[in-house]
């Protein structure tokens, strides 16, 4: 079977032109946006010294060498928030980010090795303040490139609709049948093993070695992202503070967190955080995830100091990540998300 085209030959530039084109306009749309709310652009180092201690993400490493032959580690940054939150402590208090990110053995429909991550923060103001901005934006992307919906594989969104608001435990007893929280305690600590039987119970595969994150992402990935964002987009909250990344925990109630995400067609646009700012607990965390990575997949990624550094002098804010590409993608009809690149990254082949 002969290969496909290059994305540069004109017959094919011609048919992603138009999506390109929309990726633009939104993006100079979006600008104007932050602009008139009183954020700043900055632009952020793509290098570091840690890429993230999330562990299942995967990054790309190299390596700085001195002039005098000294080999310093380093990596692509898989997200600019680690900068971005040292802005924030440096005393900035509204800021926005479109960088160039890269996750490695990531590739398909909605994924890509260098993608665009468009990341803003707002420092003492809550995460609900995030849930509107989703909203406006969905809006807006939609209005500059004339759509009526946003649209992946046959399925329809309204941007202009207000975001239904789901907790992740109401979302597992809807899609699922499950209590989650009967499996997390007081101090956010969970109980694999009432999970594992609630989830036999109702009919779910468990293994022998699941831990309670992996029967938690398990659910979530097959009962509950593919029922949300139809007709109207799903925010998300209210995560189990165990799988809180950099969130704090919610004043209401410590088993969850203040992290919410933002679904459109069973898409995942955004994950945004009510930041945490505590240092030890945020190493802590970051101590779990590299020994979970060293557990599956027998590698770790060294931890960014400096990062917990200024976040122990970081005010209370709020940030959020959304998945450029991936609006874009909806806002235009793209089914895939090299449609919307401009060069994507070249593919091996056999």
């Amino acid at each position: 079977m002969p290969h496909a085209s290059p994305w540069w030959t004109p017959d094919v530039h011609a048919d992603r032109r138009p999506f390109l084109i929309g990726r633009n306009r939104i993006q100079s749309a979006l600008r104007r946006f932050f602009d008139e709310r009183d954020f700043i652009e900055v632009d952020t180092a793509a290098l570091q010294v840690s890429p993230g201690n999330e562990a299942h993400l995967h990054a790309f490493a190299t390596e700085a060498l001195g002039l005098d032959g000294s080999v310093q580690p380093l990596y692509l940054h898989t997200s600019p928030e680690f900068a971005c939150k040292k802005l924030i402590a440096a005393g900035e208090r509204r800021i926005a980010c479109f960088a160039h990110v890269y996750r490695n053995r990531e590739r398909g429909p909605l994924h890509h090795p260098e993608f665009t991550m468009l990341e803003w923060y707002r420092a003492e103001e809550g995460y609900e303040t995030l849930m509107h901005d989703c909203g406006e934006i969905l809006a807006l992307a939609a209005e500059t490139v004339a759509a009526r919906s946003l649209v992946y594989q046959g399925h329809e969104c309204d941007p202009f609709a207000e975001p239904e608001r789901l907790s992740v435990a109401e979302a597992f007893a809807r899609f699922a049948g499950l209590d989650l929280l009967a499996s997390v305690q007081e101090d956010g600590s969970t109980d694999r093993e009432s999970l594992a039987a609630a989830m036999r119970e109702a009919g779910l595969r468990v293994a022998g070695d699941d831990g309670w994150a992996d029967l938690f992402s398990r659910v979530l990935v097959e009962r509950i992202e593919p029922n949300l964002g139809f007709g109207r987009a799903t925010i998300l909250d209210e995560y189990p503070v165990a799988e809180a990344a950099l969130a704090r925990p919610a004043a209401a109630d410590p088993r969850v967190a203040e992290r919410f995400e933002l679904y459109a067609c069973g898409v995942e646009l955004a994950n945004a955080f009510g930041e945490l700012t505590d240092a030890a607990e945020q190493r802590l965390r970051f101590e779990l995830e590299m020994a979970e990575k060293a557990r599956v997949y027998g590698e770790t990624y060294p931890i960014d100091e400096d990062f917990l550094a200024a976040l122990a002098g970081m005010p209370e804010a709020s940030g959020i990540a959304l998945g450029f590409d991936r609006l874009v993608m909806l806002a235009t009809g793209a089914s895939r998300i090299d449609q919307v690149l401009w060069a994507p990254v070249a593919e091996a082949t056999p």
